[in-house]
C-alpha cells in the first residue's frame, strides 16, 4: 500500500469541503480541587446488582488517577472490594457510614448521605 492512501494519525481520510479546517480537541485535564471543595454524594444501591448493595460515591471532580486512588483507600478502609467506574467509587456492601467518617476524618467535608 502507498504511503498517501493511509489515513493520517488522526483519523480523517480525506475531506470533500474546501474550506475544511481540522480543529483539535482541547483534551485538558482537570485539576483535582482541595478534599475541601469537593461535593461527594454517598448513596446505596441494589438495582442491577443481583440484590446485593453497593455503597456509591458520587460526585468526584478530579483526574482519574486521584478517584482511582480515593477509591483504593476506601476499599482498604472498609476492608471489602470494589471499584471505581465512571467517575464512581464502587465500594461492595452497605458502608456508608465508614465511608463517610473516612471521609471526613479526610477532610472531604462536603459529603452528603442520601
Amino acid at each position: 500500500m502507498s504511503k498517501k492512501n493511509k489515513a493520517d494519525t488522526r483519523g480523517f481520510v480525506y475531506s470533500t469541503d474546501p474550506q475544511f479546517q481540522f480543529q483539535q480537541n482541547d483534551d485538558t485535564v482537570q485539576e483535582t480541587p482541595e478534599p475541601k471543595h469537593q461535593k461527594l454524594k454517598i448513596r446505596l444501591e441494589t438495582k442491577q446488582r443481583g440484590g446485593k448493595a453497593v455503597t456509591v460515591v458520587d460526585g468526584f471532580i478530579g483526574k482519574e488517577n486521584d478517584l482511582e486512588q480515593l477509591g483504593k483507600q476506601l476499599k482498604n478502609f472498609c476492608g471489602t472490594g470494589g471499584s471505581v467506574k465512571e467517575g464512581q467509587v464502587l465500594i461492595q456492601g452497605d458502608q456508608r457510614e465508614k465511608v463517610l467518617q473516612w471521609l471526613q476524618k479526610n477532610n472531604y467535608s462536603n459529603c452528603k448521605k442520601i
